[in-house]
């Protein structure tokens, strides 16, 4: 039994993909107990029929036709219009735009690599330092995490069991105290950087408005028809894909007809990597909830910690090292069922607790020295690595200053989901 362990722990270290990886533990951990491994099986099977899993699919989908699409432009174009007249107008639209576009694609990657290349010469050209831009394209890859209809919040919800509608209404108010400390601190260095500011025109701004008169929508259908009561996320998930398909394809036409096919099977493969990590990860979790893992480890931390508020520092910087080394899906699914009853018996409310999850996540992505983003821009943008560090220390102070409010002051996370009712 320890021989096959320690073959797993080998076949990790040689890039095995994680989903065996996880699978192989779970199957030789119910072996060693002697439980028939079909449970393994059964518990995959049983993921497949969740009907919140639905959702995932489908805004990926959508997500993926987003970022194959114009839309960054014409969401780049309308900002400039809105906002280019303010004091770091450019770098606060570069925030808009990049918060909104992760919001729905899900993946910073997809948005450092999509909306960076547009933005980064930009900002460069509007006068902003390199090291300043750098640094804002690349704490902002993630920066939309925590607003609806975030990928990670969905699943999430699948894997503790909050409630979804509940954690779209929850990342709302945190996400835009996140956005204003970082708008104010763009602001301050647009003042100082005092980069020309051409007055724009009514027609300049009513042309913006056409270009994008069909996008600007989707958000008001994703939350309007949650929180209206016309349908659950599942068929909020179905309505946001079929409208992206109408309206990228036969609308505005960026996307061809024949191009769909390539499209559907990209956006499975991600969707078929995190289901069979997810599926397989589950039946892990059985076997530790079944050994009762969880609360072993609750009690060997309550001897140390009495305090809930002590255990939320510690959970912040654990969280904090795996958000900088792992991939936000294999760190919900791996994390959560470990974290949730732990911090459940210290009294952390659930949905609370998940955007605490998902801030320090996205932190993760940007901290140094092995945060995703960083290396990320470091080949989109083709500097040194260690030249992003020092781009991202503000920003990510910033951030940090953001987690500490959302951790201790939990009515943020859930004044809209108690007002909601």
């Amino acid at each position: 039994m320890i021989l096959l362990k320690i073959l797993t722990i080998i076949l990790a270290l040689l890039g095995t993909p994680l989903f065996v990886v996880i699978g192989a533990l779970a199957l030789v951990s119910f072996y060693g107990v002697g439980i028939d491994l079909s449970v393994v099986i059964i518990e995959m099977s049983r993921l497949a029929d969740t009907p919140l899993l639905l959702s995932l699919p489908l805004f990926i989908f959508a997500g993926t036709m987003l970022s194959e699409s114009k839309t960054p432009e014409r969401l780049l174009e309308l900002s400039r219009v809105l906002l280019g007249w303010m004091p770091g107008g450019f770098a606060v639209i570069s925030l808009i735009v990049c918060a909104i576009f992760t919001a729905f694609t899900g993946a910073s990657g997809v948005t450092i690599f999509a909306v960076g290349g547009l933005l980064f010469p930009a900002l460069v050209k509007d006068r902003y330092s390199e090291k300043f831009s750098l640094g804002l394209i690349t704490s902002s890859g993630s920066l939309g995490l925590l607003f609806p209809p975030s990928l990670p919040l969905i699943l999430y919800g699948v894997v503790s069991g909050a409630r979804i509608d509940s954690l779209f209404l929850a990342g709302i108010l945190p996400g835009i105290l996140m956005m204003t400390l970082l708008v104010l601190y763009s602001m301050k260095m647009g003042a100082a950087t005092r980069p020309d500011r051409k007055k724009v025109t009514m027609p300049e701004i009513m042309r913006a408005l056409r270009q994008s008169a069909w996008e600007l929508p989707l958000p008001v259908i994703v939350l309007g028809g949650i929180y209206g009561g016309i349908f659950v996320a599942a068929d909020a998930a179905a309505v946001t894909a079929l409208y992206v398909m109408i309206v990228e394809v036969l609308i505005y036409r960026d996307i061809k007809l024949f191009d769909l096919p390539g499209i559907m099977v990209k956006s499975m493969i991600l969707f078929g990597g995190i289901l069979v990590v997810l599926a397989a990860s589950m039946a892990s979790t059985n076997y530790l909830v079944d050994q009762e893992v969880p609360m072993r480890l609750f009690e060997f931390i309550r001897e140390y910690i009495s305090s809930k508020y002590t255990f939320l520092i510690i959970l912040n910087i654990f969280l904090l090292i795996v958000g900088s080394m792992l991939d936000i899906f294999s760190a919900l699914v791996l994390v959560v069922p470990l974290i949730v009853p732990i911090a459940l018996a210290y009294g952390v409310d659930l949905v609370h607790l998940g955007i605490i999850f998902l801030t320090n996540l996205q932190i993760g992505y940007c901290t140094p020295p092995v945060g995703l983003n960083l290396f990320l821009a470091s080949y989109r943008f083709d500097r040194p690595v260690v030249e992003l560090y020092k781009a991202t220390l503000p920003f990510l102070g910033l951030l940090l200053i953001t987690l500490i409010i959302i951790t201790y002051f939990p009515l943020l996370s859930l004044f809209l989901v108690r007002l909601w009712g």
